[in-house]
């Protein structure tokens, strides 16, 4: 059985609550450092990966948990995910760089799987105390009310999440017709979030696609009634793949997803 979702949620706002926002916007320069050129990690992210794994470690006792800060130790946990029975995918704190540089726009995220594919998803916005839920067939709930996508709606009222470079080289086009607007949070949690509760319609993220990053959010979005899959073949996003594929595009459905498929290629 799917652990209970009330416990993992209360888990997410318990661990928040002792080891990410009492360092938000107090951390000292020796607790901010760099896994590769801007990416950053801070002391929240490694304290609240080691509480989480803890404790989702204890609602499913054998599960593999997959942690974004331990891969950098132990990267061939990943390919024990699409076999695995049970297995917790965790980012302690997403949106790192915003966090360590006092935004207040950072999410905690955490997905449960099995044999690879995501059957239960949690996103947190400690900021504002707001978590999403989300369970295979069982619908999305936002602060404990159910959320929906938004539906079908003519490109030019669409509001989406672009890369920079990307977004930037649609701005310039003149023969294309361009959605009303586009943003990027630097918070992938945060704009699934507001992806299932209708206030984006779409978005695009291209690169290693890790699961700690989208594995919950996907279900969540296809819960809400959004549809996603791979912008080069239309294949649905896995996280237990090695590479899922060059770019995951979600849309409000198939038909949208075509016309944003078209707009974003390159």
């Amino acid at each position: 059985m799917t652990p209970d979702p009330e416990i993992v949620a209360a888990i997410l706002r318990e661990t928040a609550q002792a080891e990410i926002l009492p360092r938000f916007r107090t951390l000292e320069s020796h607790e901010i450092s760099e896994k590769a050129s801007g990416d950053l990690v801070t002391a929240a992210d490694h304290a609240a990966e080691v509480v989480l794994t803890r404790r989702l470690r204890d609602l499913a006792p054998g599960a593999l948990v997959i942690g974004e800060e331990a891969h950098e130790k132990f990267p061939e946990a990943l390919a024990d995910l699409a076999a695995a029975p049970e297995a917790w995918i965790i980012d302690p704190v997403d949106g790192t760089h915003n966090f360590a540089h006092g935004v207040p726009r950072f999410a905690v995220i955490v997905a449960y799987c099995r044999q690879g594919e995501t059957v239960a998803g949690w996103i947190l916005d400690p900021v504002a105390d707001d978590t999403a839920i989300g369970e295979h067939g069982g619908g999305v709930r936002i602060g404990g009310a159910p959320v929906r996508a938004s539906g079908a709606r003519p490109l030019r009222e669409m509001t989406g999440s672009l890369g920079p470079r990307l977004s930037e080289r649609i701005k310039a086009r003149k023969d294309a017709e361009r959605p009303a607007h586009i943003k990027r949070y630097r918070s992938v949690g945060l704009e699934y979030m507001d992806l299932a509760r209708g206030r984006l319609d779409f978005a695009r993220y291209a690169g290693r696609l890790m699961p700690w990053d989208h594995a919950a959010g996907v279900l969540l979005h296809r819960e809400a009634g959004g549809f996603a899959a791979m912008a080069a073949d239309g294949a649905p996003y896995a996280p237990g793949l090695r590479n899922p594929g060059d770019a995951l595009l979600l849309a409000p459905d198939p038909g949208c997803w075509e016309t944003l498929r078209a707009l974003t290629r390159g």
